[in-house]
């Protein structure tokens, strides 16, 4: 099981109804606006990274209102 972080900068005024939508997509464990320079902080998960990268290609991307998306897997140190 792979998870990431997924930090995504939407047009102005659509940071709830994007973090809204994301949050019903298959895969997505919590998706919650936030303020600083990425405006909602999504944590995902997936089977392996292809399958997290098609997650964030193909389903986050598409939601209306995002400009830009950061995907940062999270692995184990130590």
């Amino acid at each position: 099981m792979v998870q990431a972080y997924i930090l995504v900068q939407t047009e102005v005024g659509k940071a709830a109804a994007v973090a809204a939508e994301i949050s019903g997509i298959p895969g997505v464990i919590s998706a919650e606006d936030v303020t600083g320079p990425y405006d909602v902080i999504v944590r995902a998960e997936a089977d392996d990274v292809d399958q997290l990268g098609q997650l964030v290609v193909a389903q986050v991307q598409g939601v209306n209102g995002i400009t830009r998306t950061l995907t940062c897997p999270v692995v184990k140190l130590g």
